[in-house]
């Protein structure tokens, strides 16, 4: 794995990022996701990069949305970004803490601890009155020698799923809004079925917010202990693998272990199930 010593936490402030953004190993991620009205006056912090998450760091030959990407694949586009293995990544988004927590565990996942969430995001860094520029595409000079290593145990697919939600020493948290855990109200996606994977408990991600930003440490800890989660195994859900991030991303700043996020979530447990 690359080198760990970068970050003092999984998040850091708006304060942290505009006092550090010019170190020179840093590297800003922008991996917000907009619609075509929203992009044509978009704004980035300054220095950032922006990364597709949805056309360059998900598989787009896959079934289900946002399907995880290849080693290869993961490593070709962020090469393109120049990122090196000795990159300390800050990733954000525009809706504040959303997308940018999947980026955050994609790294992970192949093997680069060095990154970390900007907890707030793009609408905290312009409520602080911080900068920011308008966005436009620009060629990179320099392609990265960032060396992407898969972990297995991060990730979670379908064939996992039923011997995870029977095992006594594994819990599966679901991070979609009780509604929509309980069956009280459809869900979003067009022709999926409602419902929930069965043995999974409800941590809705939007419980984890205080407004734009992460709640403190002390209040997760106190929302995760309500699961009795102890040493067992534990793997995040959502609707189609990218909320549950948030879940992963929330255990981490308060120090559980063994954690792992369902890629295809209910969109695919919920298609490929009756």
């Amino acid at each position: 794995m690359h080198r760990t010593d970068g970050f003092p936490s999984p998040v850091v402030s708006c304060e942290w990022l505009l006092k550090n953004r010019h170190k020179k190993e840093l590297v800003v991620l922008d991996a917000s996701v907009y619609s075509e009205s929203e992009s044509l006056a978009r704004k980035i912090i300054s220095e950032a990069k922006y990364v597709d998450i949805k056309r360059k760091l998900s598989d787009s030959n896959g079934e289900f949305p946002n399907t995880f990407p290849s080693q290869v694949q993961f490593e070709i586009e962020v090469r393109k970004l120049g990122i090196n293995n000795e990159s300390l990544i800050v990733v954000y988004d525009n809706k504040g803490v959303y997308w940018s927590p999947r980026v955050w565990w994609l790294f992970k996942s192949f093997g680069h601890q060095n990154v970390a969430v900007l907890d707030g995001g793009l609408p905290e860094w312009q409520r602080l009155g911080f900068e920011t520029t308008f966005y436009r595409e620009h060629q990179l000079n320099q392609h990265g020698n960032f060396t992407a290593n898969y972990q297995a145990d991060k990730m979670r697919f379908f064939y996992h799923i039923n011997e995870i939600s029977k095992n006594e020493d594994a819990i599966i948290l679901d991070a979609r809004s009780e509604d929509r855990f309980k069956s009280i109200i459809p869900e979003p996606r067009a022709g999926l079925r409602s419902g929930t994977i069965p043995n999974s408990e409800n941590l809705p991600y939007t419980s984890l917010f205080d407004g734009h930003c992460l709640r403190p440490k002390e209040d997760l800890k106190t929302i995760f202990s309500a699961f009795n989660i102890g040493s067992r195994k534990l793997t995040f859900s959502c609707g189609s693998g990218i909320t549950a991030c948030i879940l992963a991303l929330a255990a981490e700043i308060v120090g559980i272990k063994n954690l792992s996020v369902y890629d295809g979530s209910w969109t695919e447990y919920g298609t490929l199930t009756k």
